[in-house]
């Protein structure tokens, strides 16, 4: 048996079937933790804000204000006016083989070219101080020659030791070492320290410092502040501590 709806009545069935579906979509949109489409969503790729981007990408390893990580300090003007003009490459590329990966999406990363300015930038215009170097020139960002792991010694024992320990060796790492000279820091040279850090990041170390571990600049403690060269030397010294096991008591045998 079937029954026929008058035209009235199937219109009435229509308008509560479409008035149903409205009042169930609109619950959807309501329900806790699911994005609408309104103009609040924003995606990752549209993100603009500098303080958004630092926190979702560098600040896991450079800290939440710029300093006090694992990596090196940005907030450290005297690391901007060094590395200022290579900012943006080493967030768009990264460090081939090292802690610091590539973020732009040309080399694989996930923030756009847009973003990478932004976030340079940024860096830039929040903690550099061109005042800060008091006309003084640092050395260059890389390095020009090759250098000399026997001159880096002579040169380590000038400008490092007295922290560092007369080996690098160091000793009970203090925030005020770089102050007071009454503490040492921690090792330089040991096997596993240097596994994870480029000669570059070694050098930009040497020259801006980590003042949030009390650590100076290029120009330090010393009479003279350290020339390109020695501080090139300083690094092959310590580059020529590498092994090729770290962390192993013994190589592995094939």
């Amino acid at each position: 048996m079937s029954f026929a709806l008058q035209p009235a009545t199937r219109r009435r069935v229509a308008y509560l079937s479409a008035l149903c579906l409205a009042l169930a979509l609109a619950a959807c949109e309501k329900i806790p933790g699911r994005p609408g489409p309104g103009p609040d969503v924003v995606r990752p790729e549209e993100v603009r804000d500098f303080a958004t981007l630092f926190q979702g990408n560098c600040a896991g390893c450079h800290g939440n204000n710029g300093k006090d990580g694992a990596s090196i300090s940005l907030a450290n003007p005297s690391y901007v006016e060094f590395a200022q003009e290579d900012i943006r490459g080493v967030i768009a590329n990264g460090r081939n083989g090292k802690l610091m990966p590539a973020f732009a999406e040309s080399a694989g990363g996930t923030l756009t070219s847009e973003q990478v300015d932004i976030l340079a930038r940024g860096i830039v215009e929040q903690w550099g101080d061109p005042a800060s170097l008091a006309g003084a020139k640092p050395p260059a960002y890389e390095a020009a020659a090759a250098g000399d792991a026997q001159r880096g010694l002579q040169a380590y024992a000038t400008f490092c030791a007295r922290c560092h320990g007369q080996n690098g060796e160091g000793g009970a790492s203090s925030a005020n070492a770089g102050a007071s000279g009454s503490n040492k820091l921690g090792s330089i040279v040991d096997p596993s320290y240097l596994a994870l850090f480029s000669n570059q990041y070694l050098r930009s170390v040497t020259v801006a410092g980590r003042p949030d571990q009390g650590m100076p600049d290029w120009r330090g403690d010393a009479a003279q502040p350290m020339t390109d060269q020695q501080v090139t030397d300083i690094v092959a010294w310590m580059a020529s501590k590498r092994v090729a096991t770290p962390g192993q008591p013994y190589p592995t045998r094939p």
